[in-house]
């Protein structure tokens, strides 16, 4: 295990190891900032031997792989998992306000143009917004406990089209499957040669519907989300009296790769805004170098071949972060209760001086808050949701290591069959 070291000032100097940051804690020469990573600043003046670090990052939609290394040794390793709530969470809100604008309310004149997509050019959807300052602080994070000297970057680029038809070419790009169509709904009727899928016909229904197979709110309007049905299957499996054949099911989502096409050279350019030592690579050449080396494929691991130090000594362990969420404005919940009334949906910031998503330490072990009730028991975990006692613990037996962050960091072992693979290639 590495200790980081900040100096007086704090600015990042090169790790050491346990035993060095013990005597120094012991001595009063230095003070921890924080538990995970564990780092120390030095309390006197130190300049600090410095070497070149490379910081890989492999940049995604659904996790961030990192590896800062040297061409000897591996420094830091980290899976940082994103949070993937945004879209449900605003499609929620405006279901809230669609229905407030049912109820008796104050008048408001009506607003034009104040889209915040025709005010400022750039502008990207929450959801890729909140994705790419998860990279930034991410990568902020690792600059601030290493004196990192390179930052490589690879952001894969998808060709869609290419994926859905292996054999598409020149002109056809600009030619969709909705060519010479009104809209999707139009479409998705010819698709489906304006025949219930469900029933095929038997019904006599001549009323057709789209319907979609995942909620709009998951899956969204795509055509390959939609379903031709007759009016009598649709209203039937809405009241739940019908049920669909097995065989209808959603089509491929390319929600992850659309977001890697849109997010690309925005995050780019505004990462070359914050540092000045920033490079590209590409999948490709991350994949070759991977397999060359016989490393398996995870997400730090094609960190550490981006940063060009594939043949380094690897740490035995690697840092797993998962973001969670700021807070939660929703004053009230959406259902409800008897009498009219609805009952609230905030709790207090602090239960028996402990908030949600601190680090406690529970049997010599330590854990992250994730339930709390207002009689002192909470329900603690680990970040892979194993939880203690069934959720159930007296407050009086935790001790708050630290206060909640937007990153939860947890160290995990690499896996044996990694170990050794590292071992052999090493040898």
């Amino acid at each position: 295990m590495l200790v980081y070291v900040l100096n007086k000032n704090e600015k990042p100097l090169m790790p050491c190891n346990p035993t060095k940051a013990r005597k120094l804690l012991k001595q009063n020469k230095a003070k921890v900032l924080r538990i995970e990573p564990f780092t120390i600043q030095l309390l006197y003046g130190s300049s600090g031997y410095k070497q070149n670090i490379t910081l890989g990052v492999d940049a995604g939609s659904k996790h961030i792989g990192l590896s800062a290394s040297t061409p000897i040794k591996e420094l830091y390793a980290a899976d940082v998992e994103l949070r993937n709530d945004i879209v449900d969470l605003l499609s929620t809100r405006r279901q809230n306000r669609r229905t407030r604008r049912n109820r008796k309310t104050r008048y408001r004149k009506c607003k034009f143009l104040n889209r915040v997509k025709s005010k400022n050019k750039g502008w990207l959807a929450p959801s890729i917004e909140n994705k790419i300052d998860a990279h930034f602080k991410s990568i902020a994070q690792v600059n601030k406990i290493l004196p990192i000297t390179n930052i490589v970057v690879e952001t894969a680029s998808f060709d869609i089209q290419k994926i859905k038809n292996p054999e598409i070419s020149s002109k056809q790009y600009q030619e969709g499957d909705q060519l010479g169509f009104w809209n999707v709904r139009e479409f998705v009727l010819w698709r489906d040669n304006h025949t219930c899928q469900c029933c095929k016909g038997k019904s006599k229904d001549k009323i057709l519907n789209v319907h979609h197979i995942e909620s709009r709110k998951t899956g969204g309007d795509a055509p390959n989300n939609l379903i031709t049905l007759c009016e009598t299957c649709h209203t039937g499996y809405h009241k739940g009296t019908l049920k669909l054949p097995s065989s209808i099911k959603r089509g491929a989502s390319f929600k992850d790769a659309t977001f890697m096409g849109v997010m690309r050279w925005s995050f780019y350019n505004r990462l070359k805004k914050l540092y000045s030592n920033i490079s590209m690579t590409y999948g490709y050449i991350t994949k070759n170098t991977r397999i060359e080396n016989g490393l398996p494929k995870e997400h730090y691991i094609d960190a550490l071949c981006i940063s060009g130090h594939p043949k380094a000594k690897q740490l035995d362990y690697y840092y797993y972060q998962k973001q969670v969420r700021r807070n939660n404005r929703q004053i009230y919940k959406a259902n409800i209760l008897k009498g009219g009334k609805k009952k609230l949906n905030q709790a207090p910031r602090y239960v028996k001086g402990f908030q949600l998503f601190d680090k406690v330490k529970y049997d010599g072990d330590s854990y992250y808050i994730f339930g709390r009730r207002s009689n002192g028991y909470f329900d603690i975990r680990k970040l892979d949701g194993t939880k203690v006692n069934n959720g159930s613990i007296n407050y009086k037996y935790l001790k708050r290591l630290e206060s909640r962050r937007n990153m939860l960091t947890e160290r995990r072992s690499r896996s044996p069959l990694m170990t050794e693979v590292t071992s052999l290639r090493t040898v």
